[in-house]
């Protein structure tokens, strides 16, 4: 696991804790909707960039 993964699904993590938040806050969806496919973004890129077979 390198390091530019690891940054990348804790920031991915870290956004998926403010989707939570901002539902809890009954914030507006469009504001949830950018933070929630930010998050996904950065997790599928964080995943993606593993490197499984080293």
């Amino acid at each position: 696991m390198n390091s530019l993964s690891t940054v990348l699904i804790i920031v991915g993590l870290f956004l998926l804790g403010g989707v939570y938040s901002f539902v809890k806050q009954k914030q507006s969806r469009s504001v949830v909707t950018v933070l929630a496919l930010a998050s996904a973004l950065s997790l599928a890129a964080g995943v993606l960039r593993l490197d499984v077979w080293s």
